[in-house]
């Protein structure tokens, strides 16, 4: 199967649109960050919800750098985020939530879970073939080794 390839000038813009578009969630996210804390600054308080919130703005920041230093998005750090926005959700409406609600909540959460699993496998046992027309030209040489997760 043949790859459509950009042309060099469209290369170019598609890679600064990308950079962009980091730049406006990485900024978005510190301010989301920084709002939460000060939020818990001001109520003199943390629930487990906050800090749940805190590790989804981590994971946007963790998969943000890791997509700066490969070049690549690994597909487990959105798993990751639902995981958290799940459990979050389930601290927060535990009250309101009846049971059936809570079990599906659960089991979606194991999914995912299991889907992470599933993934890793398949990466540990059937791994990409490494050629140099699917190595990004973004990644660093040191990065097309070494993996660091995905």
């Amino acid at each position: 199967m043949q790859r459509f390839r950009l042309s060099h000038p469209v290369h170019k813009l598609v890679h600064r649109l990308e950079l962009f578009g980091l730049i406006v969630i990485l900024g978005a996210t510190l301010v989301a960050g920084s709002q939460a804390v000060w939020e818990m600054i001001l109520e003199r308080r943390v629930d487990l919800a906050d800090i749940l919130l805190l590790f989804l703005y981590l994971e946007v920041l963790a998969m943000i750098g890791a997509y700066l230093h490969t070049g690549r998005l690994p597909i487990r750090f959105p798993i990751y985020i639902g995981i958290i926005a799940l459990a979050r959700y389930l601290v927060l409406e535990v009250k309101d939530l009846d049971a059936w609600k809570m079990l599906a909540v659960g089991a979606t959460m194991l999914i995912l879970a299991g889907t992470v699993l599933a993934l890793r496998y398949g990466h540990l046992k059937l791994p990409y073939p490494e050629s140099d027309d699917r190595i990004d030209s973004r990644r660093r040489p040191e990065a097309a080794d070494h993996d660091p997760g995905d």
